[in-house]
């Protein structure tokens, strides 16, 4: 293992430092417990915004908060969920008069986590559940696991908060936005977690993991490597299956990196699952390309479909400015 870093305690702390220092006009860090916020929170009249998880999948959740989205993000160690102390202490920080919503990555830590801070909070709390990875079944034992899918939620509710919105709206508003998003990824390598030091797993040159997930989960199979063509055709079927866009319906088409892949490429990726989508009818309205949902230096990456019409399109249009999505 050859990685940036002195030692493997100090990584996070020493990086969200770093990072809150080169946006300081965005966030600002509290060590103890460890969270960051959006600098002078706007608290009258808005549902404070607070999402979190386990580190290694940045930009989501830090690079994420300020105009237009996150109010508060909660970082745990790598791949491990915060803990309830965090949580409860970044929503107390932001909270207002119209009550905190949590969107959480559905995973069992975070999940329990943000539940039992949730039954510590004096304030009004809501939760949203995001489960976009259709690499599972909807009736797995777990359900299914949030993955890029996530940061279109948190764009949405983020822009629907700043418009006034109440905690009942916001609540409607993200099962609206859940049920209309898919994802499925695809890796050529998997991400090696300091603390362990080595690959989660192994590939062989001639092998790609179809369906991971996003701490290094093995997927649904492990697959002959193939072209590019080949995978997009393939992911492209798996989100009409699960999702079932019409002809005629406008999206949204996400193309997250997991890390590891050169933008050339997944501007390849775009192209070719534009493609894939326009000859089954559907309009690609929206797009979002990059690495957003990462997960470490994993090579491969997702795509993200979310069936849109004019009210999200419009709450996606709305201002952002974070250190990592802005415009």
């Amino acid at each position: 293992m050859k990685k940036f870093i002195d030692t493997v305690d100090t990584l996070l702390i020493d990086s969200l430092a770093g990072f809150a220092k080169a946006h300081a006009d965005i966030v600002q860090l509290n060590s103890a417990p460890l969270y960051l916020t959006r600098k002078n929170p706007k608290t009258a009249n808005k549902v404070a915004l607070i999402s979190g998880g386990g580190s290694g999948h940045e930009p989501l959740h830090t690079g994420l908060i300020g105009l237009g989205m996150l109010d508060a993000a909660c970082p745990g160690e790598i791949f491990t969920s915060p803990t309830p102390d965090q949580i409860l202490a970044a929503t107390n920080a932001v909270v207002g008069d119209q009550g905190a919503l949590f969107i959480v990555k559905n995973y069992a830590g975070d999940v329990m986590n943000f539940e039992i801070a949730a039954e510590m909070l004096e304030c009004e709390v809501a939760t949203i559940l995001v489960s976009d990875d259709i690499a599972l079944p909807k009736n797995h034992y777990t359900g299914r696991r949030g993955v890029a899918g996530t940061l279109i939620v948190e764009k949405i509710l983020g822009a629907a908060t700043e418009n006034g919105a109440d905690l009942a709206e916001c609540v409607s508003l993200a099962a609206k936005v859940t049920q209309n998003t898919a994802s499925i990824g695809i890796a050529l390598n998997s991400c090696t977690v300091p603390a362990l030091g080595k690959p989660t797993f192994d590939l062989d040159d001639d092998e790609l993991e179809f369906g991971v997930g996003i701490h290094g989960e093995r997927g649904r199979s492990t697959q002959a490597f193939k072209s590019a063509t080949r995978i997009v055709s393939q992911l492209t079927e798996a989100i009409s299956i699960a999702l079932q866009p019409q002809a005629g319906q406008t999206v949204l088409l996400h193309i997250n990196g997991f890390g590891a892949t050169p933008l050339i490429e997944l501007y390849l990726i775009y192209e070719l699952a534009e493609r894939a989508w326009q000859q089954r009818g559907v309009k690609i309205v929206r797009s979002l390309v990059g690495n957003y949902t990462t997960s470490l230096d994993m090579a491969g990456c997702s795509i993200t479909i979310t069936i849109m019409d004019d009210e999200l399109l419009a709450l996606w249009d709305a201002p952002v400015h974070t250190a990592n999505l802005r415009w």
